[in-house]
């Protein structure tokens, strides 16, 4: 199977809402989703940002096949989530954790901590704080929420369709690029989208690169230095692997 290699902004995770800095403030702002069982005190951080965000997407792509054991799973490991997509090419960014936690190089400049704060069923929200450096410019810092909304409905062979969304929301830390930014609010509107949809496509691209060949993903892994063996165990597992 040959697939594309492409600089595709953060999976699980993440890594969406640390990319979503680079992007200008949108006029038109979608509401928050954020689910009704987050903690109060969460909900007060997370509401900071998308009650008065500088910037708003939401993007919905196209149902794709996976298990969603399978799909499940590298959302809610990040880290070795970043090692999946590196090893089949198909994004450049690095996922790490730190004592303070997971922290995210897209490789295009773009640095921040992020976190997992709620998973529930069929929705995960995420909490990041990052910048973006450009050696032209002066770095631009800033905090973002990003909600991955999926439904699910049964297929054959124990695979599932899912239908995935992404709504993220950013705020930036100068106002005076903020409304610079604001200025700019229709080409800002197209790449955030855009940003978004390119995330609902790792999704289906890296559960279908599992689906067609588990034993050859897990095999390239295997022979990454870097990967968790703890969770590359768990992994085959979940593949069912001998």
């Amino acid at each position: 199977m040959r697939i594309k290699d492409r600089p595709i902004r953060v999976l699980a995770l993440a890594g969406t809402s640390v990319v979503l800095l680079l992007s200008s403030a949108l006029a038109a702002r979608p509401e928050p989703a954020l689910p009704v069982d987050i903690p109060a005190s969460e909900r007060s951080r997370l509401t900071a940002v998308t009650a008065t965000a500088s910037l708003a997407a939401h993007a919905a792509g196209a149902p794709f096949v996976a298990r969603r054991a399978v799909f499940e799973y590298l959302l809610d490991h990040p880290e070795f989530a970043g090692h999946v997509t590196r090893t089949l090419r198909l994004a450049r960014y690095r996922i790490w954790r730190e004592p303070d936690g997971l922290w995210l190089d897209d490789g295009w400049g773009t640095v921040g901590h992020f976190s997992v704060v709620y998973a529930g069923n069929g929705t995960r929200v995420m909490h990041a704080r990052g910048r973006y450096k450009h050696w032209l410019l002066p770095s631009i810092h800033g905090q973002a929420v990003v909600v991955i909304a999926y439904g699910v409905e049964p297929a054959t062979d124990g695979r599932s369709v899912i239908s995935a969304a992404v709504t993220g929301f950013v705020k930036l830390d100068d106002p005076l690029v903020e409304m610079a930014s604001k200025l700019l609010s229709a080409t800002a509107r197209a790449k955030a989208e855009r940003e978004a949809r390119q995330l609902v496509k790792v999704f289906a691209r890296t559960t279908r690169a599992i689906e067609d060949d588990p034993a050859a993903v897990h095999e390239r892994l295997r022979l990454r230095p870097d990967v968790s063996r703890l969770e590359l165990e768990e992994f085959r597992q979940l593949l069912r692997l001998p």
